[in-house]
């Protein structure tokens, strides 16, 4: 989690969310934090771009045995897409009760009628992550 925190204080122009894929030995795949200010594009979540990136390094788009780690939970498009990418391990920071999509307002990544459920972790170094949104917002 501190080098996904690493990751989110980079950035200086978009919400500071970092990302990383770790492989099955443990070792980073990809990094990535929001770019969506960078590059107007509104599906540049930091998830999303890890889960390109690593997807890119290995080969190919299954991720099984992968770990996502990111700063915040993630929303429905990067629940949707960590699911549809067969990451097998999702850990988070801080919980986002607005549009939070592993628990917070819908839990897009325990829906027993998908084929696919990662592990999940969430709250990992919560007040160390809320806190870079916090200073962010002021």
């Amino acid at each position: 989690m501190r080098r996904a925190i690493a990751v989110a204080s980079t950035s200086s122009e978009d919400v500071p969310v970092g990302a990383i894929i770790l492989g099955p030995d443990g070792s980073e795949l990809a990094a990535a934090g929001n770019e969506r200010e960078l590059t107007g594009d509104p599906t540049g979540h930091a998830e999303v771009l890890a889960i390109r990136r690593a997807a890119a390094r290995v080969g190919e788009w299954r991720l099984a045995g992968c770990t996502l780690v990111v700063t915040l939970e993630p929303c429905t498009m990067c629940a949707g897409a960590l699911v549809l990418a067969r990451v097998s391990t999702l850990v988070f920071g801080a919980w986002e009760p607005k549009t939070g999509a592993v628990g917070s307002l819908w839990d897009v990544v325990r829906d027993s009628r998908l084929n696919h459920r990662p592990e999940v972790y969430g709250g990992i170094l919560e007040s160390e992550c809320a806190a870079l949104l916090r200073d962010f917002f002021r």
